[in-house]
This record gives structure tokens, C-alpha cells and sequence, in this order.
């Protein structure tokens, strides 16, 4: 690329810190970054129009795990660490709201349910029997009981007749919170250049060398925020995760409010705008879903379609309005990797589909990182 003086001084000189990524935790870490450094010359980096991968596409869950979550995380993980992965969704949570606010988010708390298809009998009732011991696992999070059994008042079908609610677990508007995000980024005096994909880097010892389709500049440090792309810049280190979504035509009369999820957390909906947006479907191909490709597939659409006309509205009729893709970073383990790759060179990824609860904290302790 031919730049001009104006443009390389303007935007690609001097620069301090780069991130790569204007996702949940590229943003955050760049307004941590901004807070500890005022004067510095901070670029957030992004390879799409918009925040791709997740943070712009995500369901707008405010969760910390069902209970079913809870139980499959404790047998992997020792009592300790199931309640610190919990621990840390609430924390990034409760940071989400306090930096951006209720209303600029659209934060709603009409708790997150979790049905039982008839055919899961025996996690049912596990999940019942076990429903004591995780609230008093879990009281030092919240404070109180999680957990409570609800009547079926939505006329949901096909589902055992009472589900379990997580009481405090919430809904946001995510297309307001990433507007939101990015206003206070610009207000900060934060450069961003969107459709800007980084190929490669190099650490030369006193700054980073980073290289772009038809450029390279020199930055201080470098962030890299990418999550399910991160394989790209990193290698193998997390799988990518596509996770399919559709939403309906504005349904008259709509009486369900809520975060709803089944069948082990792979199918998720909720209400939005008079509408149902649902998605998941990932268990039916595990590894056609390890993809960097957006994109929707007829197996998965169409059992989506069936489970929402059969399962959550048997008593309405229904339209798709819109469907999409986003992708997640996942790995064998839960707990995001937040390391230092070199001496100038930084990692905030693998969220495991928990970016909305954690990506402000993963953004400031990938800031902390410098």
C-alpha cells in the first residue's frame, strides 16, 4: 500500500499498542489500556466491517452456567475450580454492567430456564436431585439460591413438566452493547480500522513488526483478541466453533420472556423485539461446526425449524425473518487462555461461548498483561 505522509503519521507511526480484534475483549482491553496509559497511541485492528466472530452475533445470553453445565463441570473439574469458572462469569457480568450501564445494554433479568426434553429422563432427574447440594456450592457467588424449579406457564411441548431457573441470569441487547463499546472507544481518542486483517508478526526485541495484506508497521506491544480465529495468528490453539442462528417474523401476543436452553445447553433461545431468536444445533455435526466459515447448513436449519414449531411455539405460526452465523473459540478447557506469547506480545482468547459474561474481564486482564 501507497500511503501517504498524512496516513502513515495519522495512523501508523509512533502507535504504542495494537490490538487485534474489536470484539468484547479487544475493546475493553484497549479502554483498560487507555486508563493506565492516557497519553499512548493506542489501534484496535479489525478484519471485518464489523466486530466479527461472536461478539456481534451472539444471543445476548447474560449466564453462568445451567445446572446440568454445573454437573458436567464437576466431573472435570475439582468443586474449587467449578465455582471459580462460575465466579468469574459473575464478576465479568457484574464489570459489563458497571462500565457500559443497564439501559445502554437493554439488561433485563427475567432469568435463564433450563427445560428437559421427555426423552432426558435421567439428567432430569439428576439435575432435581443435585439441585440442593450446587445452590449451597454456589451461595458464596450469589449470595443465595440459584436454582429453582418453575412451572411450565410459557406451554413449551415435548418437555418435562417443570424446568429449572437460574434467577439471576439476564438478557442484553448485544447490537447495543457493542455500539455501546465502541462509542466509548472513539470517546477515548482510540483509533480503530476496520476491514484490516493482520497476516503474521514478528517480535523484534524493542516493538513488534505487524504485517497486513499489502503493509507492515512497527507497534510497542501487540494485543491479540481474536478468539475463534485466533488459529490463524497462533496456530492450534483453540477450535473454532460455529454456532448457528435464526429469528422470526414478529409473533402477535408473544408471552414468553426469558433465557431458555435444552438438551445439555446446544439449543438456546429467547424473546427479542416480539420475536424468538434460537439457536445451537452444533451437536449434530461436531466437526463440519469446527469452522472459521460463516454460514448455515439444511441439517441444522432444519432441525431448528422443527424444535421451534414443535417445542417452543406448537401454538403459533411462525416465519424465519433472518438467519446467521457466529464463531466461537472452544477448547478442552474452560478457563480462557490469557498469557504472554514473547516479551511484547499478548494473548486474551478461547472464551468458550462465554464472551458475554467474560469478555470485559479477559479484556482487562489482557491489558494487565503489559
Amino acid at each position: 500500500m501507497n500511503l501517504s505522509y498524512w496516513e502513515y503519521k495519522s495512523w501508523f507511526s509512533n502507535v504504542d499498542f495494537t490490538i487485534v480484534g474489536s470484539g468484547i475483549v479487544g475493546l475493553n482491553c484497549a479502554l483498560v489500556l487507555r486508563e493506565k496509559y492516557p497519553k499512548a497511541k493506542i489501534l484496535v485492528l479489525e478484519k471485518g466491517i464489523l466486530p466479527q466472530g461472536a461478539s456481534t452475533k451472539n444471543a445476548g445470553f447474560a449466564c453462568f452456567g445451567s445446572l446440568s453445565e454445573i454437573l458436567a463441570d464437576l466431573e472435570s473439574h475439582s468443586e474449587e475450580e467449578t465455582v471459580q469458572l462460575v465466579q468469574k462469569r459473575f464478576d465479568g457480568i457484574a464489570l459489563l454492567r458497571k462500565n457500559l450501564g443497564d439501559t445502554a445494554i437493554d439488561f433485563q433479568n427475567h432469568g435463564g430456564h433450563e427445560l428437559f426434553l421427555e426423552k432426558d429422563e435421567r439428567l432430569y432427574s439428576r439435575c432435581l436431585s443435585e439441585l440442593s447440594r450446587v445452590n449451597g456450592l454456589l451461595a458464596p457467588v450469589f449470595g443465595t439460591g440459584s436454582f429453582e424449579i418453575r412451572e411450565n406457564k410459557f406451554r413449551f411441548k415435548g418437555i418435562k413438566e417443570s424446568y429449572i431457573t437460574h434467577i439471576h441470569e439476564g438478557q442484553i441487547d448485544t447490537g447495543k452493547m457493542m455500539t455501546q463499546l465502541l462509542r466509548l472507544v472513539q470517546q477515548k481518542n482510540i483509533g480503530i480500522l476496520n476491514a484490516t486483517e493482520v497476516k503474521s508478526f514478528e517480535d523484534l526485541g524493542q516493538e513488534v513488526s505487524v504485517h497486513l495484506e499489502t503493509m507492515e508497521f512497527k507497534t510497542g506491544r501487540l494485543f491479540i483478541a481474536t478468539n475463534g480465529f485466533s488459529e490463524k495468528l497462533l496456530g492450534k490453539t483453540v477450535v473454532p466453533a460455529r454456532a448457528q442462528v435464526l429469528i422470526t417474523q414478529p409473533i402477535k401476543k408473544l408471552h414468553i420472556s426469558g433465557t431458555f436452553h435444552f438438551d445439555e445447553g446446544y439449543y438456546y433461545f429467547r424473546n427479542i423485539d416480539d420475536r424468538i431468536l434460537f439457536g445451537g444445533g452444533r451437536n449434530l455435526d461436531f466437526k463440519g461446526e469446527e469452522t472459521m466459515d460463516f454460514g448455515q447448513t439444511k441439517r441444522i436449519q432444519d432441525q431448528l425449524e422443527t424444535l421451534l414449531r414443535e417445542v417452543i411455539v406448537p401454538h403459533a405460526v411462525v416465519e424465519v425473518d433472518q438467519r446467521w452465523s457466529g464463531i466461537m473459540g472452544v477448547g478442552k478447557q474452560k478457563k480462557p487462555i490469557l498469557k504472554r506469547l514473547s516479551d511484547r506480545v499478548y494473548c486474551g482468547i478461547r472464551l468458550g461461548g462465554m464472551g458475554i459474561a467474560i469478555g470485559s474481564s479477559v479484556g482487562k486482564e489482557l491489558a494487565d498483561l503489559a
